[in-house]
């Protein structure tokens, strides 16, 4: 893990986002003017990207983001629930 490193790597318990309203694939944000969507095979491996620059799609991911990391949990603290 990149922690050591200094990475802040945070946890999220499921339960915690149960209200939510999250992406419906995994995405990367870049500076809040592109969102890359990731679509994982059943395997773990990625089979396709969307790249988007909708505002839509954007204020979704932001919010979704930081309506998560107010619940997360950074790694140092983190014991599985």
């Amino acid at each position: 893990m990149f922690v050591e490193a200094g990475e802040d790597t945070r946890w999220v318990p499921r339960r915690r986002v149960s209200t939510i309203p999250l992406p419906g694939n995994d995405f990367w944000l870049f500076d809040d003017e592109l969102v890359m969507f990731l679509v994982f095979a059943g395997n773990g491996l990625v089979v396709d990207r969307l790249a988007t620059t909708d505002p839509d799609a954007i204020r979704l991911c932001r919010s979704a983001f930081e309506a998560v990391w107010q619940l997360s949990i950074p790694d140092r603290d983190y014991l599985a629930e």
